[in-house]
């Protein structure tokens, strides 16, 4: 059977998401603070957590950055908090995908159902051997992005880019001149779907821009597009 591992410290959200799973048919274990959500998974093995942020003990962000290091489970973070840092810090530490409360127990069976068939699928496919390709560095201007080596350079100086900046100003330059939605984005560059807010492509937007623009405020490089996303202009 499908093990849910289901961590939250408020009784009620925590038994209203437990039933709403086992009635799916899922196994669900629960826990109420940080330290015994880690110990259950690292003991249970579960095949997807739902991790609350907000947590006694340890918070939600550093259960998820453990388990990340040591299990590829899918993990959705419930969060009440309104900043998208916090958001995105989440998504930056490893989390598949995030829920703001309040939510609907549909939306959030919807999206556990949702990360469970892609990890399944992703492990039918199993382990990727095909050999390292060395790509020639992407070079715009006095912008070089060299992806052996991960390194993105900005007038010969090395820009120090988050993991996922990295990946999407890659993404950018082997698409420039076109028009890209968010969801177009996310899709490609986090690898995964999401079902609703797409605010996170524009803080990494954001960041980036502080970085490879001379005036972030008015981007010559990364344009928006009105209605649509971005696009990377060389």
């Amino acid at each position: 059977m499908t093990i849910v591992l289901v961590v939250e410290d408020d009784p009620g959200i925590r038994d209203a998401v437990a039933y709403s799973l086992g009635r799916d048919g899922y196994e669900v274990l629960t826990a109420e603070d940080g330290m015994a959500g880690l110990d259950l998974a690292r003991e249970r093995k579960p095949d997807a957590v739902v991790l609350d942020v907000m947590l006694p003990r340890m918070s939600g962000l550093d259960v998820c950055r453990i388990l990340r290091a040591e299990t590829p489970v899918p993990i959705l973070l419930l969060t009440a908090r309104d900043s998208e840092a916090d958001r995105v810090q989440g998504l930056e530490l490893g989390a598949d995908d995030y829920l703001t409360k309040p939510f609907s127990m549909r939306e959030l069976r919807a999206r556990v159902a949702s990360l469970i068939r892609r990890d399944a699928l992703s492990r039918a496919a199993g382990p990727r051997t095909a050999p390292v390709v060395e790509h020639a560095p992407l070079r715009v201007g006095a912008l070089e992005v060299d992806e052996t080596t991960h390194e993105a350079r900005l007038n010969g100086a090395i820009m120090p880019l988050r993991p996922r900046e990295f990946a999407l100003l890659v993404y950018f330059m082997r698409h420039p001149g076109q028009a890209l939605s968010r969801g177009q984005i996310l899709e490609e560059v986090w690898g995964i779907t999401f079902m609703g807010e797409t605010r996170t492509v524009d803080v990494h937007v954001r960041w980036l821009r502080e970085k490879i623009e001379e005036d972030p405020a008015n981007p010559t490089m990364i344009q928006t597009v009105r209605s649509i996303g971005y696009r990377f202009v060389a």
